[in-house]
Protein backbone atom coordinates (compact mmCIF):
# COMPACT_ATOMS: atom_id res chain seq x y z
CA UNK A 1 0.00 0.00 0.00
CA UNK A 2 1.50 3.55 -1.33
CA UNK A 3 1.78 6.03 1.84
CA UNK A 4 -1.33 7.40 3.21
CA UNK A 5 -1.50 11.41 3.21
CA UNK A 6 -1.58 13.08 6.59
CA UNK A 7 -4.59 14.51 5.61
CA UNK A 8 -6.47 11.37 4.97
CA UNK A 9 -5.27 9.91 8.04
CA UNK A 10 -6.97 12.88 10.42
CA UNK A 11 -10.14 12.30 8.80
CA UNK A 12 -10.17 8.63 9.62
CA UNK A 13 -11.19 8.94 13.38
CA UNK A 14 -13.90 11.68 12.24
CA UNK A 15 -15.23 9.10 9.74
CA UNK A 16 -15.16 6.46 12.35
CA UNK A 17 -17.16 8.80 15.64
CA UNK A 18 -19.70 9.57 12.85
CA UNK A 19 -20.21 5.76 11.99
CA UNK A 20 -20.26 4.61 15.38
CA UNK A 21 -23.43 6.95 15.87
CA UNK A 22 -25.32 5.40 12.84
CA UNK A 23 -24.45 2.11 14.17
CA UNK A 24 -26.04 3.40 17.78
CA UNK A 25 -28.90 4.68 15.69
CA UNK A 26 -29.37 1.09 14.29
CA UNK A 27 -28.96 2.31 10.18
CA UNK A 28 -27.37 -0.19 8.73
CA UNK A 29 -26.12 1.15 5.37
CA UNK A 30 -25.22 4.59 4.32
CA UNK A 31 -24.71 6.50 0.92
CA UNK A 32 -21.71 8.54 0.49
CA UNK A 33 -24.15 12.10 -0.43
CA UNK A 34 -25.79 11.06 3.26
CA UNK A 35 -22.51 10.59 4.88
CA UNK A 36 -21.21 14.07 3.65
CA UNK A 37 -24.08 15.72 4.76
CA UNK A 38 -24.05 14.36 8.41
CA UNK A 39 -19.97 15.37 8.57
CA UNK A 40 -19.79 18.72 6.10
CA UNK A 41 -17.40 16.45 4.05
CA UNK A 42 -17.88 16.23 -0.29
CA UNK A 43 -19.06 13.02 -1.49
CA UNK A 44 -16.21 12.81 -3.67
CA UNK A 45 -13.73 13.56 -0.96
CA UNK A 46 -15.09 10.32 1.24
CA UNK A 47 -14.72 8.55 -2.00
CA UNK A 48 -11.49 9.43 -2.66
CA UNK A 49 -10.42 8.90 1.09
CA UNK A 50 -11.86 5.11 1.64
CA UNK A 51 -10.25 4.40 -2.22
CA UNK A 52 -6.76 4.95 -0.34
CA UNK A 53 -7.76 1.30 1.65
CA UNK A 54 -10.07 -0.42 -1.15
CA UNK A 55 -13.37 1.76 -0.89
CA UNK A 56 -15.47 -0.33 0.82
CA UNK A 57 -19.05 0.99 -1.06
CA UNK A 58 -20.89 -0.49 -4.06
CA UNK A 59 -22.35 0.87 -6.54
CA UNK A 60 -26.20 1.54 -6.02
CA UNK A 61 -26.09 0.11 -2.59
CA UNK A 62 -23.66 2.86 -0.24
CA UNK A 63 -21.84 1.45 2.57
CA UNK A 64 -22.42 -0.90 4.70
CA UNK A 65 -22.56 0.82 8.20
CA UNK A 66 -21.34 -1.71 10.45
CA UNK A 67 -18.46 -2.84 7.95
CA UNK A 68 -17.40 0.29 7.65
CA UNK A 69 -17.02 1.19 11.07
CA UNK A 70 -14.99 -2.16 11.44
CA UNK A 71 -12.83 -1.72 8.74
CA UNK A 72 -11.78 1.88 9.84
CA UNK A 73 -11.52 0.78 13.18
CA UNK A 74 -9.05 -1.83 12.37
CA UNK A 75 -6.93 0.86 9.80
CA UNK A 76 -6.77 2.95 12.92
CA UNK A 77 -5.09 -0.25 15.22
CA UNK A 78 -8.32 -0.26 17.29
CA UNK A 79 -8.94 -3.87 17.05
CA UNK A 80 -6.05 -4.66 19.03
CA UNK A 81 -5.55 -3.66 22.75
CA UNK A 82 -2.58 -1.03 23.23
CA UNK A 83 -1.08 -0.56 26.88
CA UNK A 84 -0.87 3.21 27.75
CA UNK A 85 0.55 5.07 30.58
CA UNK A 86 0.44 8.64 31.89
CA UNK A 87 3.21 10.60 32.89
CA UNK A 88 2.58 13.80 34.54
CA UNK A 89 -0.34 13.32 37.06
CA UNK A 90 -1.80 16.82 37.47
CA UNK A 91 -5.41 17.69 36.42
CA UNK A 92 -4.49 17.27 32.34
CA UNK A 93 -3.59 13.88 33.24
CA UNK A 94 -6.24 12.71 35.54
CA UNK A 95 -8.82 13.51 33.51
CA UNK A 96 -7.45 11.76 30.33
CA UNK A 97 -7.01 8.80 33.02
CA UNK A 98 -10.72 9.29 33.82
CA UNK A 99 -12.08 9.94 30.36
CA UNK A 100 -14.00 6.36 29.97
CA UNK A 101 -14.02 5.97 26.43
CA UNK A 102 -10.10 5.42 25.87
CA UNK A 103 -11.14 1.78 27.73
CA UNK A 104 -13.67 1.30 24.90
CA UNK A 105 -11.64 1.72 22.20
CA UNK A 106 -8.97 -0.39 23.23
CA UNK A 107 -6.71 1.57 25.09
CA UNK A 108 -5.97 0.38 28.28
CA UNK A 109 -4.12 2.82 30.68
CA UNK A 110 -2.30 0.65 33.45
CA UNK A 111 -0.88 3.89 35.71
CA UNK A 112 0.29 7.08 36.31
CA UNK A 113 3.27 8.37 37.13
CA UNK A 114 4.08 11.59 39.27
CA UNK A 115 6.92 12.96 41.61
CA UNK A 116 4.24 14.36 43.86
CA UNK A 117 4.14 12.72 47.27
CA UNK A 118 0.87 13.99 47.76
CA UNK A 119 -0.71 12.64 44.65
CA UNK A 120 1.23 8.72 44.69
CA UNK A 121 -0.97 6.11 45.57
CA UNK A 122 -4.01 7.66 44.55
CA UNK A 123 -6.05 6.03 42.63
CA UNK A 124 -8.07 7.13 38.80
CA UNK A 125 -10.93 5.52 37.09
CA UNK A 126 -8.19 3.29 35.05
CA UNK A 127 -4.98 3.52 37.27
CA UNK A 128 -3.06 4.06 40.43
CA UNK A 129 -0.77 7.43 41.01
CA UNK A 130 3.10 5.60 41.14
CA UNK A 131 5.95 7.41 41.90
CA UNK A 132 7.72 8.62 38.56
CA UNK A 133 11.40 6.40 39.72
CA UNK A 134 9.36 3.55 39.09
CA UNK A 135 8.37 4.53 35.64
CA UNK A 136 11.56 3.20 33.67
CA UNK A 137 11.39 -0.42 34.72
CA UNK A 138 7.63 -0.38 34.69
CA UNK A 139 7.42 0.18 30.81
CA UNK A 140 9.94 -2.52 29.90
CA UNK A 141 8.14 -5.03 32.67
CA UNK A 142 4.66 -3.98 31.53
CA UNK A 143 5.78 -3.92 27.75
CA UNK A 144 3.96 -0.26 27.51
CA UNK A 145 2.80 0.85 23.92
CA UNK A 146 1.94 4.58 24.46
CA UNK A 147 3.29 7.29 26.34
CA UNK A 148 1.08 9.83 27.58
CA UNK A 149 3.16 13.16 28.70
CA UNK A 150 1.04 15.16 30.49
CA UNK A 151 3.86 17.32 32.22
CA UNK A 152 5.58 20.45 32.16
CA UNK A 153 8.35 20.96 28.97
CA UNK A 154 10.97 21.38 31.15
CA UNK A 155 11.65 17.63 32.45
CA UNK A 156 9.78 15.94 29.06
CA UNK A 157 12.51 15.72 26.62
CA UNK A 158 14.82 13.67 29.19
CA UNK A 159 12.22 11.64 30.01
CA UNK A 160 10.91 11.13 26.93
CA UNK A 161 14.63 10.09 25.85
CA UNK A 162 15.16 7.79 29.02
CA UNK A 163 11.93 6.15 27.64
CA UNK A 164 13.13 5.96 24.24
CA UNK A 165 16.57 3.95 25.73
CA UNK A 166 13.87 1.61 27.41
CA UNK A 167 12.34 1.05 24.06
CA UNK A 168 8.85 3.22 23.75
CA UNK A 169 8.07 3.93 20.26
CA UNK A 170 4.50 5.99 20.51
CA UNK A 171 4.14 9.25 22.46
CA UNK A 172 1.32 11.02 22.74
CA UNK A 173 2.76 14.43 23.69
CA UNK A 174 0.91 17.12 25.94
CA UNK A 175 4.06 18.91 27.01
CA UNK A 176 4.47 22.32 24.96
CA UNK A 177 7.76 21.40 23.83
CA UNK A 178 9.02 18.98 20.29
CA UNK A 179 10.61 15.83 21.85
CA UNK A 180 13.17 15.78 18.92
CA UNK A 181 13.47 11.91 19.67
CA UNK A 182 14.64 9.63 16.24
CA UNK A 183 12.79 9.17 13.57
CA UNK A 184 11.32 5.51 14.22
CA UNK A 185 9.68 6.89 17.12
CA UNK A 186 5.91 7.92 16.67
CA UNK A 187 5.29 11.23 18.54
CA UNK A 188 1.39 12.75 17.96
CA UNK A 189 2.00 16.31 19.39
CA UNK A 190 -1.17 17.93 21.37
CA UNK A 191 -0.62 21.58 22.20
CA UNK A 192 -3.59 22.91 23.49
CA UNK A 193 -2.57 26.55 23.57
CA UNK A 194 -1.82 26.28 20.16
CA UNK A 195 -5.16 24.88 19.42
CA UNK A 196 -6.80 27.74 20.69
CA UNK A 197 -4.62 30.54 19.09
CA UNK A 198 -5.80 28.86 16.04
CA UNK A 199 -9.34 29.24 17.05
CA UNK A 200 -8.64 33.06 18.08
CA UNK A 201 -6.98 33.56 14.56
CA UNK A 202 -10.44 32.53 13.19
CA UNK A 203 -12.53 34.46 15.64
CA UNK A 204 -10.16 37.17 14.39
CA UNK A 205 -10.00 36.75 10.73
CA UNK A 206 -13.86 36.76 10.81
CA UNK A 207 -14.78 39.47 12.78
CA UNK A 208 -12.29 41.50 10.42
CA UNK A 209 -14.04 40.69 6.80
Amino acid sequence: MEKISKAVVSRLPRYYRYLEELRQQKIERISSKELSKLMNVTASQIRQDLNNFGGFGQQGYGYNVSYLYEEIGKILGLNQNHKMVIVGAGNLGRAIANYGNFKNRGFEITALFDQNQELIGKKTAEGEILDIKYLYDYVVEHNVDIVALTLPKGPAKEIADKLVACGVKAFWNFAHTDLGLPEDVLVENVHLSESLMRLTYRISEKTQK
